[in-house]
Order: C-alpha cells, then structure tokens, then sequence
C-alpha cells in the first residue's frame, strides 16, 4: 500500500476508531478520531496553543481550513454558538470524523465540507480563517494556502494559524509579512508559534 498522510485525500489504512473526551477552555467535548488523521491519539500541543490564544473579536463567519476531525472548529463552534463556521478538509475520512463529532457535540452552527484547500469556497469570504496547517505536505503547499486565504477574507478579516517552531514558524512569519500588511506572533509555547495575519 501506498504511503498515507493525513492530508491523504482518500486514506485506505484499517479503520481503527477511538473515542477522546477534552475538557477545552472549560468545554467537555468528545471526538471520535480514527487511523489516517492527524493527532488521532490526543489533542497535540500546538492546535491546544492555537485555541487558548485565539481571539475570535467580532468574527460572524469562521473558516477551519484543514480541520481533520474538527478540535477546533468544533471546540470554537461550542463557544460560540452565535457564530457560523465551516470546517473542511481534502481527507475524507477526517470529513467523515468532523461531520460526526458535531453532531455528537450537539453543533447547530457548522458545516463540514470535503475538499482540497479553498476549493469548496470559490467566492466565498470569512472574518476569520484557522488552521494548524499541513506542514508535511511542504512549503509550496501551505505558503499557497495562505496567499489564497487572503482572498477569502473579508476587510479587515485575519488568519490565525500554528505552525512548531522547528518545521519552519520563523520563514512562515517572513513569507506571510510578504503577503500580509500586518503579521504577528500572537503566543508562543511548548515549541509552537501562533501567527495572525489582518487582510488590512
């Protein structure tokens, strides 16, 4: 069989399902996790920085870009119910997973699409965009991504993401100042950056 990654647009691994229940940012959530996804065991460090430091202002529309089997898209959905978000992923299993745990989160105001990038969004814009994005699958990749982000965001809307300090936060943070008119590091910890980058 062919290598897998999470970001495997269609992952042919067993299926191996495990059940995790979170307690996050004072929410009790339970997530179904499966082989062929990422951080399927626990919740990793980076995507725990990302929600303790995020911010979501007075963002209406939230996109989880890269969402695997939603801890963050979920986790803010639950915090916000006011607030509509989409989650989508390119692996559909962890579309499969997303879908699920919504529901078993009681979630009134997500939806969960399957995709590569912003495919699912051709026109479409947020006021805010998160992600913990797939490293792996190389530069090319997610420095496309977060170009493509800006044009999905409305004015003034921001992209927050995670990157681990060595698998390339500090270049991420120069490439997207030469996206972005404004980039900071928002927190840092436990080897992990959280970049936000403001449209204008």
């Amino acid at each position: 069989m062919r290598q897998e990654h999470y970001f495997t647009p269609d992952p042919q691994g067993k299926h191996q399902l495990q059940k995790l229940e979170l307690e996050i940012l004072g929410q009790k959530l339970v997530f179904w996790t499966d082989r062929g996804v990422f951080s399927k065991r626990k919740l990793d460090r980076g995507t725990r920085l990302l929600l303790e430091s995020i911010d979501l202002g007075e963002a209406k529309r939230v996109l989880d870009l890269g969402c695997g089997y939603g801890p963050i898209g979920i986790t803010l959905a639950k915090l916000a119910p006011h607030v509509q978000f989409w989650l989508s992923d390119i692996n559909k299993r962890a579309v499969e997973l997303a879908q699920r745990n919504a529901e078993a989160n009681g979630l009134k105001n997500c939806q969960v699409l399957c995709g590569d990038g912003f495919e699912p969004f051709s026109g479409e814009r947020f006021d805010l965009i998160v992600t913990n994005p797939p490293v792996r699958a190389g530069k090319k990749v997610i420095y496309e991504l977060f170009a493509q982000a800006k044009d999905h965001l409305t004015e003034g809307g921001r992209l927050v993401l995670v990157m681990r300090t060595q698998q390339g936060a500090k270049s991420a943070l120069r490439k997207l100042a030469e996206i972005y008119p404004r980039v900071e590091e928002a927190e840092r910890g436990g080897g992990f950056r959280v970049l936000e980058c403001w449209r204008s």
